[in-house]
């Protein structure tokens, strides 16, 4: 590893040319029809201009390289200004805009651009939304490159444990997530993640390929459904349609190669795609220990789009995401004294996971207000499990359990999106969406030396869901948002009607205040709803699929203001009530608003009885980068509170009941002269607190008599560990050239190695509770080379 990093620096040094400039490239349409704007004023405060062709593109050729600023006006539109863009000569930057047309007709008057970045990619969005740059995945201390432990800084959020990056919604559970790309809805889209999860240790997702997309943590739009948290709609970017560029990269995230551009230069059709693969085990062979032990987890993931844009014809794209995984937790092969990983406590697992998402989208226009888009994607999630039990002595293997569950959607999104005028625009569609399972599993008798069947269905279902928006400007102050949208699920013949409504009043250019309300829909987990109990004549009986849906009424109050040096203020008040929570049909402590907790286990009988309510406030100020500075600090209070079937009020397992982040960074230019390199150095850093998480206390007294853990169900999640801390800090170096730019970065996380509680278990041999810890210091790095 000595002689790597000196190659690396005298390649750079071969490869790097003195500081020079790019072009900067897009397209420019209406923010509420989609249609091209030709004639688009786009200037660099550097001083070269442009103007958007007849179908909205435009080039600024030669500009210096390093911090940019770009502003879009067009007469009758208000003016769009982004700021602090990166643009480094060895590759192109694409910036694509959307203008919003004037509601009123003014009188001439001198405007002056602002940036927007505080409002999302939707347009339908008013209230508790968050746009995220792909830039700031790259650049947050403690991400990853990983957009949910990046969108876990953001006011409102919370993640559960430092292993996965499941993310909680204002003491929601993570479950009830809902993760859209390219406007279809898609599995769980990270590695090893387990079924009906939202979450898992590694993303799939990778964010060199990502554009701007959009965070939603409550009252989202009516085009949004099944799902009770929160919103994940993230968009790929299309490649370059002028020049091929290539991208390798090499960190703990995995080794990875990407290329793009033009498929056709002149239908501006082009290319996209990312392949990575582990590097864990490389990792391990020199003595890093990630967290898991002697565990190893392997996984490799593709990430794809095409772009074929045509003005007659429409636009066509195709987009894919694939990855698959496999760690083994074997006590068997572990050495004495080594520990196997924290899942390996005298057995071995094996688990194996494989995700699939491969879409297709058409957008036609009908003149410039109206245009359809129809999107169809199938989608596939398989979960293999296997768990063996060691003898005492390790001397022989026993099976104990398998699992293999699949799950296939075929979707289908069609919707028509017409402009009547800048105050009225009107969008309808629908999702139509095939679900076929193939759910089994089974435990294993060893007194019968045969399998018992736990699950062992075989179903398929239709899920439809119709929506309508209608959103209104009566004046540039005023924006309200109309929608509804409905929910039926063909098996059960159960249905849901939802109103939606968002409002927001400028009181001030730069100040709104905003309001949100929506009724949200979640169906139940397939292994709860196709549930079936088999019959000694061969038949079985499904005593859940009459579940009604899990219902949620958001209230969302909030103000923004947009003050001097870039800093921006948010404020939002909510309260969130919760009914048909599943619980079980004799008295006790078990919800299904608590899954994810590290509360797994279902009841054989249950009934949807279950109440919630979440409420609290959330806090942001941000300093958007302004001179190579930025920060960003949210502060959360909360209450998650829910109710068993024994009607007992009690905390969630996600009442953490504040949240605070810190986060910040500073980029420094060390090329001081036009003639050298442009090289910078970043510093990043953050820091979190949050209250402690929420548990159900071992018995320790019964546990002894019988053998086993035996929890306090009575008590549940009555306990709670000490605050959570966490400080991570980030160091990163950029070598800009003409042609190849290069970066180097140690992300250190945990850096004060603060070990805060994961869970507990029991310890028969020891007779004693044991704490179990999450991750302590862990230093991360990174190569990436653009060219």
């Amino acid at each position: 590893m000595k002689k790597v990093f000196p190659l690396l620096f005298t390649l750079s040094s071969l490869l790097s040319f003195s500081q020079s400039t790019q072009n900067i490239r897009g397209r420019v349409i209406d923010q509420q029809s989609e249609a091209p704007l030709p004639g688009v004023n786009v200037l660099s405060l550097s001083g070269q201009g442009a103007v958007t062709d007849p179908n909205g593109y435009y080039v600024l050729k030669e500009v210096p390289v390093g911090r940019v600023s770009l502003t879009f006006s067009f007469i009758g539109y208000k003016p769009l200004r982004m700021e602090n863009l990166e643009l480094t000569a060895s590759k192109e930057l694409i910036i694509h805009a959307a203008l919003r047309e004037n509601a009123e007709q003014l009188a001439e008057v001198t405007v002056t651009a602002s940036q927007q970045k505080e409002r999302v990619q939707n347009e339908l969005v008013n209230v508790s939304g968050r746009t995220f740059s792909i830039e700031e995945t790259q650049r947050f201390a403690g991400s990853v490159q990983d957009v949910s432990r990046m969108a876990s800084n953001f006011a409102g959020v919370q993640r559960a444990n430092d292993a996965q990056n499941d993310i909680v919604i204002r003491g929601n559970s993570p479950i009830g997530l809902i993760w859209r790309m390219e406007g279809i809805d898609i599995p769980n889209p990270n590695h090893f993640g387990g079924y009906g999860a939202t979450g898992g240790p590694v993303s799939m997702l990778n964010n060199n390929v990502l554009a701007n997309s959009d965070f939603l943590t409550a009252a989202f739009p009516a085009n949004y459904g099944d799902g009770l948290s929160g919103v994940f709609d993230l968009r790929l970017r299309n490649g370059n349609y002028e020049k091929h560029e290539f991208l390798g990269q090499i960190g703990f995230n995995g080794l990875e190669f990407g290329a793009e551009g033009p498929i056709s230069r002149e239908k501006k059709s082009s290319y996209l795609i990312n392949y990575r693969y582990s590097t864990l085990g490389i990792m391990s062979a020199i003595g890093i220990d990630f967290g898991t032990g002697a565990a190893i987890p392997y996984y490799q993931d593709l990430n794809l789009k095409l772009n074929f844009p045509n003005r007659k014809t429409g636009n066509i794209q195709v987009f894919a995401l694939g990855g698959i995984s496999s760690i083994d937790f074997l006590e068997s092969e572990t050495a004495e004294g080594e520990d196997g990983g924290f899942y390996s406590d005298g057995e071995d697992l094996r688990n194996r996971v494989r995700t699939g998402v491969a879409g297709i989208s058409h957008q036609y226009f009908y003149g410039k207000n109206t245009y359809s888009k129809v999107i169809l994607a199938a989608t596939n999630t398989t979960n293999l499990v296997t768990i063996d039990t060691l003898n005492f002595d390790g001397s022989l293997v026993s099976p104990k359990y398998k699992q293999n569950f699949t799950e296939q959607n075929i979707q289908a999104h069609a919707f028509v999106n017409h402009k009547f005028s800048p105050r009225h625009v009107l969008r309808g569609g629908g999702f139509v969406t095939r679900k076929i399972y193939n759910l089994q599993d089974s435990a294993y008798i060893r007194a019968e030396d045969r399998y018992n069947k736990i699950h062992d269905q075989q179903s398929t279902d239709m899920l439809y869901q119709p929506y309508v928006n209608y959103q209104y400007r009566p004046t540039d102050r005023w924006e309200m948002n109309f929608g509804l949208h409905s929910m039926f699920l063909a098996s059960n013949e159960n249905y849901s009607i939802e109103p939606r409504f968002g409002a927001s009043y400028q009181l001030t250019d730069q100040s709104s205040l905003n309001f949100g309300y929506g009724v949200h829909s979640q169906i139940p987990i397939p292994t709860i709803l196709y549930d079936q109990i088999d019959l000694p004549d061969g038949t079985y009986i499904r005593l859940n699929e009459g579940l009604p849906f899990t219902r949620s009424n958001h209230f969302v109050i909030g103000y923004d203001q947009m003050m001097k040096y870039r800093l921006h203020f948010k404020a939002e008040a909510y309260y969130q009530y919760i009914t048909n929570a599943i619980v079980e049909r004799t008295p006790s402590s078990f919800s299904s608003l608590n899954a994810g907790g590290f509360n797994t286990g279902t009841p054989d009988s249950v009934t949807a009885g279950g109440l919630g309510y979440n409420y609290g406030l959330d806090l942001t100020l941000e300093k958007f980068m302004d001179k190579g500075f930025y920060f960003l600090s949210t502060l959360s209070i909360y209450q998650s509170q829910y109710q068993g079937s024994d009607q007992v009020w009690r905390n969630t397992a996600f009442n953490g009941n504040v949240v605070f982040n810190l986060l910040g960074g500073k980029e420094f230019l060390l090329s001081k002269r036009e003639s050298e390199k442009r090289n910078t150095l970043t510093v990043d850093g953050k820091l979190t607190t949050a209250g402690g998480q929420r548990y159900t206390p071992i018995d320790l007294a019964a546990s002894i008599t019988e053998g086993e853990a035996v929890y306090e169900t009575a008590n549940a999640f009555g306990a709670q560990y000490t605050p959570y801390f966490r400080a991570d800090i980030r160091i990163g170096f950029k070598q800009g050239g003409k042609k190849v730019t290069q970066e180097w970065a140690v992300d250190i996380q945990n850096v004060t190695n603060q070990q805060n509680p994961f869970g507990q278990s029991y310890n028969a041999d020891a007779q004693e509770v044991e704490t179990t810890y999450q991750l302590g210091i862990f230093p991360m790095v990174l190569y990436r080379i653009t060219f």
